[in-house]
């Protein structure tokens, strides 16, 4: 599966820590005992960290905006 190249630069690496921030909120909130929390922070987790790594976010597709720098 193939995507066109939307997410680059600075949008990509405020992505990742993104994620990894979140990916540490989850964790304590799933510690802490609140799983929904928990399951909301994994979820974006997931999703910015699929964007930082694939280069690619359906909602920039869906909203026309390309970050990546055109050479």
């Amino acid at each position: 599966m193939a995507f066109d190249r939307n997410v680059g630069g600075t949008d990509r690496i405020v992505r990742a820590v993104l994620a990894v921030a979140l990916t540490a909120v989850a964790l304590l909130a799933f510690r802490a005992g609140r799983r929904s929390v928990a399951t909301l922070a994994t979820v974006g987790a997931v999703a910015l960290g699929f964007n930082s790594i694939t280069c690619f976010c359906g909602l920039n597709k869906a909203l026309g905006i390309d970050t990546t720098e055109n050479a």
